[in-house]
């Protein structure tokens, strides 16, 4: 990696594009420490995937695992929505946030989409363009060609072209780049370690920026879509926007460093730091979450008759930790007079807590299993 080259800028009239080079080559690996921190992440990444092989139910809690995936990469990009408020139904959701809240929505849509997609589609260009349609889909930057690479010139940072931080390369060389990225990630001849793989994909898409918007989020998207497409993770269980959302300026700095200084080694190192922390992160939650349904399990036990009841209602928070009377009663199937009596019993427990401090349409939420995941 020592003689690696990022790119060039290139004159466009009165700007300067930047033109990245292929990464579909052989690479070679030189470095000690790099070698032990990408050691650390196999592990670290071993033990996640062992680790969510034993929970039962899984899928119960991956849907919370997105979530928080959804609003901290969205959040990167300047969206305020919390997960409390991304769990609240949208006419629940205050006018001048309505905006913010789809988009974490859409986000939660698209990761879940490309999830199911990858079943009968490979990581592919094709796989990136159709994930970005539902990314984009009736949000603010719906009218920039959902689904479609660019067709004009964009840039980071600035007001315009000449002021900008970063400009990407021209459109016109989206389809090769793109293309080059693929066949990188498919290339069975040139041995490269995945993870690092991922985080030259990671980079180098950001560097081509190839839609008119969300590049951010789909970008961070790729990467456990990456994992899960390798059979790294058999679930999708591990999401980095939280460790990039907290040292965003570093962020930001190690992506433009590849591009100033050729300086692939310090993303890489900053990427597997990402994914070591976050696995560790993972584990400890997951360990919680087993913790916390065996406290509550306990405790419906006492309810008698009402136990089944509360373990449906139950099932469902795990995936959604916030509810209404409305909802126990249509989860549990009981009447509404019926659903306020176990949602008496489940605020006794310290399950349920409402939040709204109204008489008509309280809300409750399930805060010791929200607060797992912030």
């Amino acid at each position: 990696m020592k003689n690696f080259q990022s790119g060039r800028y290139i004159q466009q009239g009165h700007y300067k594009s930047f033109q990245p080079n292929p990464i579909n080559r052989a690479w070679v690996l030189d470095n000690m420490e790099l070698i032990q921190l990408l050691g650390q992440a196999d592990r670290e990444l071993g033990r996640l995937d062992m680790y969510s092989d034993y929970i039962p139910n899984i899928d119960l809690f991956i849907s919370m695992h997105v979530l928080k995936e959804a609003t901290q990469s969205s959040k990167i990009e300047g969206t305020q929505t919390n997960m409390e408020e991304a769990l609240l139904e949208k006419e629940d959701v205050a006018l001048d946030k309505r905006d913010d809240w789809e988009e974490v929505q859409s986000y939660v849509a698209a990761m879940n989409e490309a999830i199911a997609k990858l079943q009968t589609l490979p990581f592919s260009a094709r796989l990136v363009r159709e994930t970005h349609k539902t990314l984009m889909k009736g949000v603010r930057g719906k009218q920039k060609q959902p689904g479609e690479f660019r067709r004009s010139q964009n840039w980071i940072g600035g007001a315009t072209l000449n002021d900008a931080v970063f400009v990407p390369p021209v459109h016109t060389a989206i389809g090769e780049l793109m293309g080059d990225i693929e066949h990188f990630v498919h290339n069975d001849t040139q041995y490269f370690p995945e993870l690092l793989k991922i985080a030259l994909v990671h980079y180098q898409f950001e560097t081509i920026h190839p839609f008119l918007d969300g590049n951010g989020r789909v970008g961070r998207l790729l990467i456990t879509l990456y994992l899960v497409s390798k059979g790294i993770l058999k679930q999708p269980v591990l999401y980095l926007s939280d460790f990039f959302e907290r040292n965003r300026t570093l962020y930001y700095d190690n992506l433009m460093r590849v591009r100033e200084k050729n300086d692939l080694l310090q993303w890489f190192k900053f990427f597997l730091v990402g994914i070591i922390e976050t696995a560790k992160s993972s584990i400890s939650t997951f360990d919680n979450i087993l913790k916390l349904q065996k406290q509550v399990d306990s405790q419906i036990q006492s309810l008698g008759s009402r136990t089944a009841n509360a373990q449906k209602v139950l099932h469902y928070l795990y995936q959604r930790p916030m509810i209404d009377a409305a909802k126990v009663g249509e989860v549990a199937g009981i009447s509404l007079a019926s659903a306020y009596k176990l949602i008496a019993d489940l605020e006794q427990f310290g399950v349920l807590k409402e939040i709204t401090g109204g008489k008509r349409g309280k809300m409750y939420v399930f805060a010791a299993y929200l607060q797992l995941f912030k």
